[in-house]
């Protein structure tokens, strides 16, 4: 009697055992974007990039801002509106950093429509589209610590003597200009900035006045 339950235990045992065996391997969860402001790169992109202008322009964003063809901006559906995102031309090599301020593509196959100073920037107003690498930079947050500051930036560039060049420039008559590093999926940029301002308004004086020299200019809110 005795050998049958045991008998009966272990054949219990090994049906138990099989049915684990057979359980679903469990994925453990995607951890979800931070949306807290940072220098780290949260998310990489490849597709093609094209480029809007003259048609859109003075027209409202998704941001609700008027579109301003010449400024650092792009359309995306990828990142959230308000985010940072470094665009790289993988033929060519050349970067540009941009703010999401509006909705888009809307044609197949597309993943960001960027303004035309960012597609001139990128040497791509010719050719009209582009294979490039999308990488999120920062996500829009509200710090509730205090107020945000403001910044000018310049440019980001992938050579160092092209940064340091626009830094010159510029520090020839602003006594704020810095340059910082950004690296990204195995990629140093360099990135020239003024600041920071306590208002947007102070801000923009300042781009408007560094206009002049010719380098695409954005204002970015840390």
């Amino acid at each position: 009697m005795m050998w049958r339950r045991l008998g009966f235990a272990i054949a219990v045992c090994a049906m138990a055992a099989g049915c684990a065996s057979r359980e679903p391997l469990v994925t453990p969860p995607i951890p979800a974007l931070p949306t807290r402001s940072g220098s780290a790169p949260i998310r990489s992109v490849v597709g093609k990039a094209s480029w809007y202008g003259p048609g859109f322009n003075g027209r409202p964003t998704a941001t609700g801002e008027i579109y301003n063809q010449d400024q650092m901006t792009a359309a995306s559906s990828i990142f959230p509106l308000g985010s940072r995102a470094i665009v790289t031309d993988l033929a060519s090599g050349r970067a540009v950093e941009v703010r999401i301020n509006d909705r888009g593509p809307f044609r197949k196959g597309r993943k960001i429509d960027l303004s035309y100073g960012a597609a001139r920037a990128l040497g791509m107003v010719g050719p009209g589209t582009a294979l490039v690498r999308m990488d999120l930079v920062s996500t829009p947050a509200v710090d509730p610590a205090g107020e945000p500051q403001y910044f000018v930036q310049a440019g980001s560039y992938a050579d160092h003597g092209n940064a340091e060049n626009a830094r010159a420039r510029l520090a020839a008559y602003y006594t704020d200009v810095r340059l910082s590093e950004l690296d990204t999926e195995g990629r140093r940029y360099y990135r020239v900035r003024m600041g920071g301002f306590a208002t947007r308004e102070q801000a923009r004086a300042r781009a408007l006045q560094s206009a002049r020299f010719g380098l695409p200019v954005i204002i970015i809110s840390e």
